[in-house]
């Protein structure tokens, strides 16, 4: 299941209206010759049930509220293209939606969620990346302190929000505020190559209803696949022009200032959520859902060759892992770790295992920068690269 992002955007809707068509209750498929043609050019070990999509876009609001510039980013889902075009005639008195596939514009959250629950049922909003310091409803630079003093008397219409990249499920939980919403994760549909390195889990009939059904009751709701919240590019608190990283307890040493430039650091996603819980680390509601932390395959895969996750090397060795067993996701979190033996980088399987118990490093991210995970010592890759070299030389 993708979500298609960017609906609002007239060139883009216009494709999917031209190349989707209706399939189960909510959903939408590909129309069946650009199926046959992408099933051909698929791995034959990838060739499985043709993936769904959901209409999607991500808004972001920028207004004045409470003596301050709020600026939030929401996550809108529609079951049809009805639904959808009753949104974009709203949302085109208030701004313009050509600009960008994820528009700007000058309206107050409250009144968004208002727009959306009126454009027809089963449209519903979920805030986005709620931690992000920058654009979202409980960051540190723009935010609110609650959801509620974000959307007002509508708050009790969002069920789901958003955790980010920089922040896990475990860290949520030290909000109790936070409880009676469910937790999801996703990626990010303006990056193609970055499609499920997060993702929300569903064991519910497929159908956009008894989707979003789950995430309103939790039944037939999985829980979430997650990065290492370290490696999210918000963190830790910092300013990365100076090269600054701090936790939370050096900032407050340092007054919060940088001390080479003496500017204000950007508050990073821990410090922020240090700020709001009222639950000490560890805690645990009632009631929580499961999620799992993986690292992305040409990461492992990188770290291994010793070099760039981008590279072709590690693009084409991704691209013989996934030939011989299956597709990325199922490898990471199920696939026994004898099948690896003789397929990839000799210590692949050792890697997964690793990520798989959490046993990682981590060198936190922080002020946009990513953080780096890695699953070897440097001494270890060193005393596996014998045994490895033969496959470096194949590439």
């Amino acid at each position: 299941m993708v979500a298609t992002g960017d609906f609002t955007h007239p060139a883009w809707l216009e494709e999917l209206k031209t190349k989707l068509v209706a399939a189960e209750p909510g959903l939408y498929r590909l129309k069946p010759e650009i199926e046959r043609y992408i099933a051909e050019r698929l791995p034959k070990s990838c060739r499985r049930e043709p993936t769904r999509f959901l209409l999607s876009v991500e808004i972001s609001t920028i207004y004045k509220k409470g003596e301050r510039t709020r600026k939030i980013h929401h996550l809108v889902y529609a079951p049809d293209f009805e639904t959808v075009d009753r949104a974009r005639r709203a949302l085109s008195k208030i701004g313009n939606l050509n600009s960008d596939g994820r528009p700007i514009l000058g309206l107050d959250s409250r009144n968004l969620l208002e727009i959306v629950l009126q454009s027809g049922n089963g449209a519903y909003l979920v805030p986005a990346h709620v931690w992000t310091p920058w654009f979202a409803v409980l960051g540190s630079k723009s935010g609110f302190d609650s959801v509620d003093a974000c959307y007002g008397d509508l708050a009790p219409h969002v069920f789901a929000i958003e955790t980010g990249l920089s922040s896990d499920p475990p860290m949520n939980w030290r909000v109790s505020g936070l409880d009676r919403f469910r937790l999801i994760s996703n990626s990010d549909a303006h990056s193609p190559p970055m499609l499920g390195r997060e993702a929300t889990v569903f064991d519910s009939e497929l159908d956009y209803y008894a989707m979003r059904r789950a995430l309103e009751t939790g039944e037939h709701y999985a829980g979430t696949l997650e990065f290492f919240p370290e490696e999210g590019k918000y963190h830790l608190d910092g300013h990365r022009k100076c090269n600054v990283r701090f936790d939370p307890a050096q900032t407050r040493d340092h007054g919060g200032l940088c001390p080479v430039c003496k500017t204000a650091v950007t508050v990073g996603v821990l410090h922020r959520v240090e700020v709001l819980a009222d639950r000490e680390p560890g805690a645990r509601p009632r009631h929580v859902d499961p999620f799992r932390s993986l690292v992305a395959l040409p990461e492992v895969i990188g770290e291994l060759l010793g070099v760039g996750a981008k590279s072709a090397k590690v693009e084409k060795a991704v691209a013989a892992v996934v030939e011989h067993l299956g597709p990325e996701l199922e490898l990471l979190e199920c696939l026994p770790i004898d099948s690896f033996k003789g397929r990839g980088p000799a210590l692949l399987g050792e890697a997964i295992a690793r990520i798989r118990a959490g046993r990682v490093h981590c060198e936190a991210g922080y002020d946009g920068q990513f953080g780096v995970i890695r699953v070897f010592k440097s001494d270890e890759l060193k005393r596996g690269s014998s045994a490895d070299m033969a496959y470096r030389y194949s590439l």
